[in-house]
């Protein structure tokens, strides 16, 4: 399923907001290990959502190129 299919996935720019938030959390510390392992899988989820829709949008671009064969 795409990213775009899945009602429950977040958008790019959600997914790109959450994680900045995580970046600026875990940089400003003072939360435990537990919080900051789990923000952390969070952050590596997050970035894998961006890297999905960026790899879309690269897909479309190369097909709806002219180059494209």
């Amino acid at each position: 399923m795409t990213a775009a299919k899945d009602p429950e996935r977040p958008t790019y720019e959600q997914a790109r907001e959450e994680l900045a938030d995580i970046v600026r959390r875990l940089e400003a510390g003072g939360v435990t290990l537990e919080e900051s392992l789990a923000l952390w899988e969070r952050g590596e989820s997050l970035a894998k959502i961006c890297q999905e829709w960026l790899d879309g949008a690269r897909a479309k671009l190369d097909a709806a190129s002219p180059d494209a064969e």
